[in-house]
């Protein structure tokens, strides 16, 4: 991620220039206040969630639960990356004196972006497992317990985090192979597009995401499709199949969040061409839509519509303010 290192500015005879953008200090100062108090909140709202799991037995016994959990603590991971990513890239100006904080060795950068680029791309997949939970549970409910099993949902999120990190160990190995080891022992941003420079990589990560997000799309909207018809033409267990069928629409709201990602780093250079004097706020906005937002659904979609998880969060929540509240 890079947030306010070099931009395109055009100039009066209409060349592009690069520059280097820096913020006010009472600028950048409030944006990585604003941008620490968000990831302390979600924060401790993860944590909240994963001690509630942690702390009763019969989560761990429903694949519901166990790929929850997972996307939980795989956003939570995404979210501190990206934070500190972003803080650590601000500058700043100061009255006779420059703050910068932007370069870091790119061997010390290389695993930082592999890990954000993984969990960014996991999150998809573990839509899909959960939209075909779902599916499973309302559509085949008498083979529930057979289809869906611990083991099962074990391997299904080894085989979603190996997906999800394939596209980034092909960046290393093509980078690697193609560039002189002196690129890992210099300083450079840590931006993906910085660290892994060469073009067939581009081309190669846009036929993944290609492939995992059609096939993403496709089983949600197969999933939604059968669900929907089954909420239809239930005549019992009504009320399960709807808030099922809703559950799959949020995920696909969660989706097209998720493709955010790899579609506004596109788009933000052309704005950036387009407001230059405006670029360290298109890079800003685009962190808090792309990064940030997106992080509140998940905890909303099970951790508080689901009752039953609620009611066990409620209760760790409330003896923990007990706990901590002075005598």
């Amino acid at each position: 991620m890079n947030s306010s290192s070099v931009s395109d500015y055009v100039n009066s005879s209409g060349l592009i220039q690069n520059v280097i953008p820096r913020d006010s200090f009472a600028a950048a100062l409030t944006k990585n206040i604003v941008a620490m108090l968000v990831w302390l909140a979600l924060s401790m709202l993860n944590c909240s969630m994963v001690s509630t799991f942690r702390k009763h037995s019969f989560f761990y016994e429903d694949p519901r639960y166990i790929m929850f959990i997972c996307m939980v603590i795989n956003d939570a991971v995404q979210l501190t990356l990206v934070t500190a990513l972003y803080v650590v890239s601000i500058e700043m100006e100061w009255p006779n004196k420059r703050y910068a904080f932007s370069k870091i060795l790119a061997s010390a950068c290389c695993p930082l972006i592999m890990t954000a680029a993984a969990t960014c791309r996991s999150t998809p997949f573990i839509l899909a497992g959960m939209a075909l939970e779902r599916y499973i549970s309302i559509c085949f409910p008498l083979h529930y317990s057979h289809i869906c099993t611990i083991r099962r949902t074990a391997w299904t999120i080894c085989i979603i985090f190996l997906l999800s990190f394939t596209p980034p160990l092909t960046d290393l190995l093509i980078t690697v192979v193609k560039e002189p080891p002196s690129l890992f022992h210099s300083s450079i941003f840590c931006d993906h597009t910085l660290l892994f420079r060469d073009r067939s990589i581009y081309f190669k990560n846009l036929v993944f995401d290609s492939v995992y997000f059609s096939f993403v799309f496709l089983t949600l909207f197969y999933t939604y499709c059968k669900i929907m018809l089954t909420a239809r033409a239930a005549s019992t267990d009504l009320v399960s199949a709807k808030k099922a069928r809703n559950t799959v629409l949020l995920h696909g709201v969660q989706l097209l969040l998720c493709l955010l990602a790899f579609v506004v780093p596109s788009m933000q250079a052309p704005l950036i061409q387009l407001f230059p004097m405006y670029s360290l706020e298109i890079r800003y906005v685009n962190f808090l839509l792309v990064y940030i937002i997106p992080r509140f659904l998940s905890p909303m979609i099970y951790g508080f519509r689901d009752k039953k998880f609620r009611t066990y969060w409620l209760r760790y929540f409330i003896s923990n303010v007990r706990r901590v509240k002075p005598a």
